[in-house]
C-alpha cells in the first residue's frame, strides 16, 4: 500500500495559484509547496503542472528548481516528473557516475531495480535484456523447468565460473513467478539461497549486479528496506538512496517497505530519517511517508 496521502479530487488551477504565490516575493514558501504537492499523486501533479504553463507560461519544474535547492529540490524534481521520466533521469544519473566509491555503487543498482522490480507494462525500453518484450508476464509455473533452471543456476555460479548467457537467458526471459519458484526450488534442494553464493571475495561485478537483480525480483520490497537501512545507517546518509526509494515507491507500496523496515530494527523509518536529515528535505520525505504533522 502507498504511504502518500492525496485528496480525492482537486482543482489543478488552485493549487497553480497557490504555487505561484508560494514563489513570490524575496523568499519560496517552501511549507506551501510542501502542503500541495507532497499531497498530490501522479495525475494530480501533472494536472497541475498542465495548469501552471497555461496560467503563467513557465514550466513548474523549471521555476522549482529556481526556487529551492539542494536535497530538497532533488527530491522534488524526481517527485513531480512523470514515472517513467524519473526513471529515465535516475538511470542517466545512474549511467553517467564515475568512481568506485559506495555512493557509485548503490547508484548502479539504479539500473537493475528498474529493470527488475517494474512490471513490463511499467517500462519503457531502457534497458535490453531485463526489460526485453520476451519476458513472459502471466502467473503459470512449470515446475520440471523451475528445477532444470535451477541446476543451470547452480552449476553457473558455484564456483564464479559457468555459462552466464544462460543464467542471462534465464533472468531476461521467464516470468517473476517462474524465477521465484526456479529459486525456491534451488533453495529446497541445494540448502540456501541463491543469493548467498553471489556475493564473498570471489564475487565480481557480474555477480554482485546478479546478487541485485534477484533480490529485485525475489522480493522488491525487502531489497528496498536494506537499500534504505544502508543509506541510515553508513556513516553520513546518503540522501541520493533515501530520495530515489520514496518518491518511487510513495504511491504503491511504501508502507510495506516500512512495516520491514520497524521489523529490521525496531524503529520506524520516519523517525530514522529524522535523525538523520533536516530542513525541508525532512519535511518533504516526511511527508510523503504519511506523516501529517511536519
Amino acid at each position: 500500500m502507498a504511504t502518500l496521502v492525496s485528496p480525492t479530487q482537486i482543482s489543478p488551477v488552485e493549487d497553480a495559484e497557490a504555487l505561484y504565490k508560494a514563489f513570490k516575493g524575496w523568499g519560496t514558501d517552501e511549507k506551501a509547496v510542501i502542503a500541495i504537492l507532497g499531497h498530490r499523486n501522479n495525475s494530480q501533479k501533472q494536472q497541475i503542472r498542465k495548469a501552471y504553463q497555461q496560467l503563467f507560461h513557465e514550466d513548474l519544474i523549471k521555476r522549482l528548481e529556481s526556487e529551492i535547492s539542494g536535497d530538497f529540490e532533488r527530491a522534488m524534481y524526481r517527485w513531480i516528473l512523470e514515472p517513467w521520466d524519473r526513471d529515465a533521469v535516475l538511470a542517466n544519473v545512474a549511467i553517467n557516475k564515475n568512481g568506485t566509491n559506495m555512493k557509485t555503487m548503490i547508484d548502479y543498482n539504479v539500473i537493475l531495480e528498474i529493470g527488475c522490480v517494474h512490471s513490463p507494462e511499467e517500462l519503457l525500453a531502457l534497458l535490453v535484456g531485463l526489460v526485453s518484450s520476451y519476458r513472459y508476464g502471466g502467473d503459470e509455473i512449470n515446475a520440471k523447468l523451475a528445477q532444470t533452471e535451477a541446476d543451470i543456476l547452480h552449476g553457473a555460479i558455484k564456483d564464479k565460473k559457468g555459462c552466464y548467457e544462460e543464467v542471462i537467458r534465464i533472468l531476461t526471459t521467464r516470468s517473476k513467478t517462474q524465477l521465484i519458484a526456479t529459486f525456491n526450488r534451488y533453495r529446497d534442494v541445494h540448502g540456501s539461497s541463491i543469493t548467498k553464493k553471489l556475493l564473498d571475495d570471489a564475487s565480481d561485478d557480474f555477480h554482485k549486479a546478479l546478487h541485485t537483480a534477484i533480490r529485485c525480483i525475489n522480493d522488491h520490497k525487502k531489497y528496498y528496506e536494506k537499500v534504505l537501512r544502508n543509506a541510515i545507517k553508513r556513516v553520513g546518509t546518503y540522501e541520493g538512496a533515501l530520495t530515489r526509494v520514496i518518491v518511487t515507491r510513495s504511491e504503491k507500496d511504501m508502507k510495506e517497505i516500512k512495516e520491514l523496515y520497524y521489523k529490521r530494527n525496531s524503529e520506524h523509518l520516519e523517525d530514522s530519517i529524522a535523525k538523520e536529515v533536516s530542513g525541508d528535505y525532512k519535511k518533504f520525505l516526511l511527508t510523503l511517508l504519511g506523516k501529517q504533522d511536519v
